[in-house]
């Protein structure tokens, strides 16, 4: 079994090396870019207001990326060197979880996503690029693993079956990705199982619109799957985090959260970015998903604005059968 998971692994790293934003060269004089102005898309390995009840530099599938190194900005340095404060989570979070989805080509994709509390109890908060990016096969079925570790050969039988996808309408991929990266941020239906939803099977964290509150720390969690990690078992970073500003950045990260000294993979992309987080069960409040990289040991999150709560809305009522709605 241990065989076949490891060669199943391997094959879907293969398939979804997903590429987001690529550092460029600075300006003389100027801030770093956060973003490439062009470059390769992003892959899919991303509330209600206040408390009550959103892909990364890696490689592709024929080699490195054509702007950056698969480890640019970690220098391969493994979880827990100097600088990187990425850590295996050390307990299962059953409302964050993994992502994979089947695509018309035959392949497999994976990400990260998280529960978040809604009237129907089956809303999944992740990124745009999770769901749909230049260039590559429409998704087919997918499925929400909650507290995913080492499951692999059982996705099908142990996943929550997705039912509807949620994006906003400026996620155009036949745009730049420069014009639509400030949107890469999504909501999933999944299915009822056995007359129960995956809220009240798994919990739910409460989701925040933007503003963010600066003054709390985040922890963004995922299923990095890029060396030196398999997508196997989460990992997660936690620090401040501060709202990215024009004078820092290319308009695409501009409004962007940013968390330093993290080396999250593919494969963490929209993992949910926590504030005040319980002891006791891991959820917390998710006030962004995990969007992109700057190829400098800094991931990039992007929050939910308050325009984003149509789509939330959409996504809390009686799942559909249709996927994806856009």
């Amino acid at each position: 079994a241990s065989g076949r998971l490891a060669a199943a692994c391997a094959g879907l790293l293969a398939l979804v090396a997903p590429v987001l934003a690529a550092p460029t060269a600075a300006a003389p004089g100027g801030p770093a870019p956060l973003a490439a102005d062009e470059g390769p898309a992003p892959n899919g390995d991303v509330a209600q207001e206040g408390d009550g009840p959103s892909g990364v530099v890696g490689v592709t599938a024929g080699g490195a990326s054509p702007t950056a190194e698969p480890d640019a900005g970690r220098g391969g340095a493994g979880p827990g060197d100097d600088g990187d404060t990425t850590r295996p989570l050390d307990r299962k979070v059953p409302s964050v979880g993994k992502l994979i989805w089947e695509t018309a080509d035959g392949g497999l994709r994976m990400c990260s996503g998280a529960v978040v509390a809604a009237p129907n109890g089956s809303v999944v908060a992740t990124a745009a690029h999770c769901v749909r990016e230049p260039g590559t096969p429409a998704p087919g079925d997918a499925w929400f693993l909650p507290g995913y570790e080492h499951g692999f050969d059982t996705f099908r039988r142990d996943g929550w079956q997705v039912t509807g996808v949620h994006l906003p309408e400026e996620w155009d991929v036949t745009r730049p990705l420069r014009e639509i990266l400030p949107h890469d941020y999504a909501f999933l239906t999944v299915e009822r199982r056995e007359g129960r939803t995956l809220q009240e099977t798994h919990g739910a964290n409460r989701l925040r619109f933007a503003p963010v509150p600066e003054e709390d720390a985040v922890t963004a969690i995922g299923y990095a799957a890029a060396h030196p990690y398999d997508g196997e078992s989460p990992y997660y970073c936690t620090g401040p985090t501060r709202v990215i500003g024009p004078d820092e950045a290319i308009a695409a990260n501009v409004g962007g959260l940013l968390l330093e000294e993290c080396g999250l993979t593919q494969g963490a992309s929209g993992g949910p970015w926590l504030q005040r987080v319980d002891p006791g069960t891991g959820a917390g409040t998710v006030v962004g998903v995990t969007s992109a990289a700057t190829g400098h040991g800094e991931i990039v999150g992007r929050p939910y604005p308050a325009g984003a709560r149509a789509l939330y809305d959409a996504a809390a009522g009686e799942p559909r059968a249709a996927l994806p709605d856009r």
